[in-house]
């Protein structure tokens, strides 16, 4: 517990001179129980993680239903919950999964392959990993004469999570970036649904950028993985011919609903940010900051397809963005234009000679405002053929009175 100037409370006792190496030490130790206690969780859940996998694996390797019968899953709960009666877990649909579960990742893949695999997939991510920063690397887990290697991050994640996962994941690369979404984002299942949902892997990453050629190695992957192929502004309502102010002031209008659209880190600064330069005011569309890559993003919006000539606009903005904001503990800024279409060929030929770091997305699902949103409801022409009436009868006494 802390106080209001944010230092540890520490209930007295008698004959004790406390100070402060004392309160410090108690700080301490609680954070050490804290971290006892998370890592007692995990080890926790990576035994029966271990376990569910080693059943699956003897249900696939053992070829059970060839040896035994169909039946042979629906006799193994049985004979599981019989033994231990007070135990959870050992339905026969939760035994299916198992099997399920090992064979998506052992059947896919040789072992070499799965573990070239998750190599490459947790190193590339490594830099967003940092609550098991000091374990991740240890991805390997034996089991005792298995055919398979159990991946260490797997413990991180709960077992529904893991089931989901293999139903809705078609390879082995998307079950772990959903594997590696939950870990670093401490997804709910719900809220991994709702990623598995919305395609996340497919949209996350896939922007057209430079990132590669612009940005040293960490900081690259970790940009790239952070910018979607195509943003979805479903949230906004727009008339049939809408410009790009319009786009901005409907994003303006939903911006909380925007930062939760572009993912987790970002920071709205402002729009139509201005910028004196050579005498002269220029205006940055949307300007944002980027916390875990500690840069300013730029983003310039088009309700139009990719023309190469934004390219050379947006590079101008990063520019300033770098001489006249940026600060020196700051990360170069990078640029992303969000247009209503691209080709990706003219957006490389358009980076050729570029060397400020940007990308190009696309946007979609913006609702068009139909005609009747326009027309009057039935009750306000009721209304206003009411008003009309009472003004006609009006009228008609007025004269009535006026002809006596």
């Amino acid at each position: 517990m802390l106080d209001k100037f944010n230092k540890p409370i520490v209930v007295c006792s008698h004959n004790v001179n406390l100070d402060d190496d004392y309160v410090q030490w108690i700080y301490d130790i609680k954070q050490r129980f804290q971290a006892a206690q998370i890592k007692a969780a995990v080890k926790v859940n990576s035994e029966q993680l271990l376990f569910n996998w080693q059943l699956g694996r003897d249900l696939v390797v053992r070829r059970a239903e060839e040896k035994w019968g169909k039946g042979v899953v629906e006799q193994v709960s049985l004979d599981l919950n019989t033994a231990f009666p007070d135990a959870k877990g050992f339905s026969a649909r939760n035994l299916w999964f198992m099997k399920q579960w090992y064979s998506f990742y052992a059947l896919k893949n040789e072992t070499a392959g799965l573990i070239e695999v998750l190599e490459n997939n947790v190193d590339a991510s490594g830099i967003k990993l940092k609550q098991i920063a000091s374990e991740i690397k240890e991805l390997k887990l034996k089991q005792a004469d298995s055919e398979m290697l159990f991946p260490a991050i797997f413990a991180y994640v709960p077992w529904m999570h893991h089931v989901l996962i293999i139903q809705k994941c078609k390879s082995i690369e998307e079950a772990l970036f959903y594997i590696r979404r939950t870990v670093e984002e401490g997804l709910s299942r719900n809220a991994l649904d709702n990623c598995i949902r919305a395609d996340m892997y497919h949209k996350i990453g896939a922007a057209a950028t430079n990132f590669s050629e612009q940005l040293p190695a960490p900081q690259s992957h970790l940009a790239q993985e952070l910018l979607k192929e195509s943003y979805d502004l479903g949230f906004i309502s727009l008339p049939e011919e809408y410009d790009e102010t319009a786009l901005e002031d409907a994003i303006e209008q939903r911006m909380t609903r925007f930062l939760l659209e572009l993912g987790d880190g970002w920071a709205f600064v402002g729009r139509q940010k201005e910028l004196i330069i050579a005498g002269k005011t220029r205006k940055i569309d949307l300007l944002f900051y980027h916390i875990y890559l500690r840069c300013y993003v730029v983003i310039e919006l088009k309700a139009k397809a990719f023309e190469p000539e934004f390219a050379g606009k947006l590079n101008f903005y990063v520019n300033a963005v770098n001489e006249l904001i940026r600060r020196e503990s700051d990360n170069p800024s990078i640029g992303l234009l969000i247009c209503k279409d691209m080709d990706r060929t003219e957006v490389q030929m358009a980076f050729d000679g570029i060397t400020t770091p940007m990308g190009v997305a696309t946007y979609d699902n913006v609702r068009i405002k139909e005609i009747q949103e326009h027309l009057p409801t039935p009750e306000q022409i009721q209304k206003q053929m009411e008003i009309a009436e009472e003004e006609f009868k009006m009228r008609k006494r007025g004269e009535d009175k006026g002809n006596i």
